[in-house]
């Protein structure tokens, strides 16, 4: 495509995309947007190299020497807003907003879709797990079910966003900052000629950090025993074990028959950790049969997103420089209607009410007044526009920030841990039924009047040109 806009002499024109999904995952009240970071240092290193050029010279396109010497000048020179990495999302909204010559527009669009997609993905997932067990502890455990090297890392990354404490991902924890945990496995005890040496030698090299996996054998027989006997040999030490890890069986029996031996041998501060398959789902059911489990090991169910493996974001459009150099709204017609996209280049607004809680979210053109203003707003449903509402007293909170302008990166990527706390304090915008996980209220996302006639106004404009074609 840049190298028929190229041809065409059209590679120049200004354009403007929007980056966004159409339908929530997992059935989920919201989404959580992630990202950003890998998508601004995509941006910032984004060069066509020697090597680039040779592999391009070589393809079956037969590409004109003088286009091949202008992407080695290449370097993204527009502008992009973005939502925050941590916040809440909505269908049909801009997550993403980029502004640029058409080529180099269409260049970033897979990149920034697979950096979105996946990240908000997993990030989602996990505050959809976060949502389940709000006061135990969360672990990432996906490195060796997930995509490839580059998914495990930065699904570590967006697992943390969403509310997880550690990961056992090392590679992750140096490059983010991410905490990082882990315990033995099942080889470690079976490299041993009996389970108690194989407890006895781990808590001898590690006396300050010894979770046991106590299901090589047998749990409540010999490993649950084997672990106390380790227990008491580090409290001779004037040390403690910190947990016993459940990873296979009935984890809601195991867990209480272990706490239990425990606990009757005064090792009540010793933790209970469980693995083997966890999502939210089954957290949930192990909570309502009064698991006594502190804390959860998820690998690929979080990882993988297991129960549904992609985002669907999609980057369409939304405006295109005439041949007099005005900006010209487009709209995608499909005869699905949810695929319809909403033309022009747009912002997206929280609308808070007095109570400090969201009311909706309000796509407006940028030079409306309303809602920056705080004028009255009329609310309404796109889909449904009988049901409506007006807001008189409201905050409107601007939620896509720009993040480079002219070429140039004027937004200074947080640390991890400012966006877990961004995230927090977007879920505490929501109401209880906005976030729970099995049939959630549905939350308003609303089109100003302005872009809502525009929409209708090009949608009849096609259908009219259509019959003249009859």
């Amino acid at each position: 495509m840049m190298y028929a806009h190229w041809v065409n002499g059209s590679h120049k024109r200004k354009a403007v995309f929007e980056g966004y999904f159409r339908k929530l995952p997992f059935g989920n009240g919201f989404a959580v947007f992630a990202g950003l970071e890998r998508i601004a240092r995509y941006i910032r290193d984004l060069r066509f190299t020697e090597e680039d050029i040779r592999y391009l010279s070589e393809q079956e396109e037969n590409y004109a020497p003088a286009f091949l010497e202008e992407l080695l000048q290449f370097h993204f020179q527009g502008n992009i807003h973005s939502m925050k990495e941590g916040a809440l999302v909505f269908p049909d909204e801009p997550l993403i907003r980029v502004e640029g010559t058409i080529m180099e527009a269409q260049l970033v669009e897979t990149a920034i879709l697979n950096f979105m997609n996946y990240q908000t993905l997993i990030a989602t997932k996990a505050s959809r797990i976060k949502q389940v067990a709000p006061n135990d502890t969360l672990l990432e455990f996906g490195t060796r079910r997930a995509q490839e090297a580059d998914a495990a890392v930065w699904g570590a990354r967006a697992a943390y966003i969403g509310g997880f404490h550690a990961t056992s991902n090392m590679l992750a924890g140096r490059m983010f900052g991410i905490p990082t945990k882990g315990t033995h496995a099942h080889s470690w005890v079976q490299s041993f000629p009996s389970e108690q040496e194989a407890f006895d030698a781990y808590a001898k090299v590690m006396p300050d950090g010894v979770t046991l996996l106590v299901d090589t054998f047998d749990t409540l027989r010999s490993g649950v025993p084997h672990a106390i006997n380790t227990a008491k040999m580090l409290e001779a030490q004037g040390k403690r074990m910190n947990a016993i890890r459940l990873d296979s069986g009935d984890l809601a029996y195991l867990s209480r028959q272990a706490r239990k031996m425990l606990d009757e041998a005064g090792l009540d501060y010793v933790k209970i950790v469980a693995s083997n398959d966890l999502d939210e789902n089954t957290i949930m059911n192990l909570k309502s049969q009064d698991a006594a489990i502190d804390t959860w090991g998820v690998g690929t169910q979080l990882i993988t997103a297991s129960d549904q493996p992609s985002l669907g974001g999609v980057y369409k459009l939304v405006e295109i420089e005439s041949p007099t150099g005005e900006m010209i709204p487009t709209i995608k017609i499909s005869s699905n209607p949810e695929k319809v996209s909403t033309p022009g280049k747009k912002d997206v607004f929280r609308i808070v009410g007095t109570n400090g809680k969201a009311l909706a979210d309000y796509i407006s053109f940028p030079d409306e007044e309303k809602p920056r203003n705080g004028a009255r707003l009329k609310l309404f449903n796109p889909l449904h526009p009988y049901m409506k509402k007006h807001v008189d007293r409201y905050e409107a909170l601007p939620m896509l920030e720009p993040i480079y302008i002219n070429g140039f990166q004027v937004y200074k990527l947080p640390e991890l841990d400012e966006i877990r706390r961004y995230h927090e304090e977007q879920l505490d915008l929501f109401w209880p039924e906005y976030l729970r996980k099995l049939n959630p209220e549905v939350y308003r996302v609303n089109l100003s009047e302005k872009v809502w006639d525009l929409k209708q106004k090009l949608i009849t404009e096609h259908l009219q040109q259509d019959l003249e074609q009859e």
